[in-house]
């Protein structure tokens, strides 16, 4: 029998914690019942599980109840967000057309700002620097008296940068520009308080946290006034139709609590093993770090090889590590994001994502370091 698979792409998606998978199971079978059917006792039990999971995702991020909006996922959180933002401006009759956001974002931010930017609005791409960080002078030109929204991502989900957020909430605030931040690899694994910082639109994931697929969250602050994008029910205040996947619901609530419970120490221990597996593959000649040393997420390294081919490397590693070349929704084309730091498609192309999560250990990372160096030397020689 072969051995497993070493599992370092905890970026792309997380496995389910046990508690988790444990808290959601009666709710799929034993109490069915859908949160919207309130004449009956099953029904308000199953409205009743919401409402006590999203005081919990509230308290746990310190936003009032009425803030939690339940989406798919931070796709949709970001398209509601984002889209929902500029609808309602037009709707209101407002002027504000400017929107801004960084050439390194995630496409489920760059993809609807771009869909907007068809439409009748105006978009500044920012360049980052070659460290993944935002040049936040230049970000404060590039505000408008027209400009509507600024959309930033906490943490990076390719090269795990942590973007300045509380600088740029600050700017923002002090000329009434919404705030929008894609928090999807930040919630659970460094601090973040929504509300403290400043920020007035916060997507989340649960698949990203150690919670189950298909399920996010939509912070929105007190006065954000946003249209819906799914019509045909008045769930979610109005904002998000549909019926509530209760089981999902649970579910994220307590990997919430389990992420948070455990982060701080969590962060320590991977952060010395991700140093570890940096001071093994900065060994080998050639290979770069790709994005700023700090601040970075704890869990994540993301380097280019010289001499490589980018796909031979991840064919010849896929039997014994599961990595990535990057973002798992680039349908394999070379990372925008490294590009957005200068590295031309092939140096992009030759680039690892790991992601290092609750179950990584040592011996992990030295057999994954083995794969990589084995793997490195054989290509460079033919």
């Amino acid at each position: 029998m072969a051995d497993p698979v070493i599992y370092l792409d905890h970026q792309a998606t997380t496995p389910c914690d046990p508690e988790v998978v444990g808290a959601m199971a009666p709710w799929w079978s034993e109490q069915f019942a859908n949160p919207a059917s309130r004449g009956h006792r099953p029904g308000l039990l199953a409205a009743a599980a919401v409402e006590q999971a999203r005081e919990r995702i509230a308290a746990g991020l310190g936003v009032p109840t009425s803030a939690v909006v339940f989406t798919s996922g931070a796709t949709e959180a970001n398209n509601l967000a984002l889209k929902g933002l500029a609808e309602a401006e037009l709707q209101a009759g407002g002027a504000r057309r400017h929107l801004i956001t960084l050439a390194s974002e995630h496409r489920a931010v760059l993809d609807p700002l771009r869909y907007l930017s068809r439409h009748g609005f105006s978009l500044t791409e920012l360049p980052v620097q070659p460290s993944g960080l935002v040049d936040l002078e230049r970000l404060q030109a590039a505000l408008r008296p027209d400009t509507l929204l600024v959309s930033a991502m906490a943490a990076n989900n390719e090269i795990g940068v942590l973007q300045p957020i509380e600088a740029i909430a600050r700017l923002c605030r002090e000329r009434g520009i919404r705030f929008h931040c894609d928090a999807a690899q930040a919630v659970g694994h460094i601090p973040l308080q929504p509300a403290a910082l400043g920020i007035d639109l916060l997507s989340v994931s649960g698949h990203k946290l150690y919670g189950p697929k298909g399920i996010g969250v939509l912070l929105v602050a007190e006065g954000v006034h946003l249209a819906p994008q799914l019509h045909g029910g008045a769930q979610e205040q109005g904002l998000r139709a549909g019926t509530l996947p209760v089981p999902l619901i649970v579910g994220l609530a307590r990997a919430l609590e389990l992420a948070l419970a455990d982060r701080e120490a969590r962060a320590t221990r991977l952060a010395a093993l991700r140093d570890r597996l940096w001071q093994r593959l900065n060994a080998l000649d050639g290979v770069h770090r790709n994005g700023a040393d700090a601040p970075r997420l704890a869990h994540n390294l993301n380097v280019w090889i010289e001499g490589v081919d980018g796909n031979q490397l991840q064919r010849a590693l896929r039997q014994v590590v599961a990595v990535s070349g990057g973002s798992a929704c680039s349908s394999g084309q070379p990372s925008h994001v490294l590009q957005a730091l200068g590295l031309t498609r092939r140096q992009a192309a030759a680039a690892l994502r790991f992601g290092l999560g609750r179950g990584t250990t040592a011996s992990e990372i030295e057999a994954a370091a083995d794969a990589v160096a084995a793997a490195v030397q054989d290509l460079r020689r033919a």
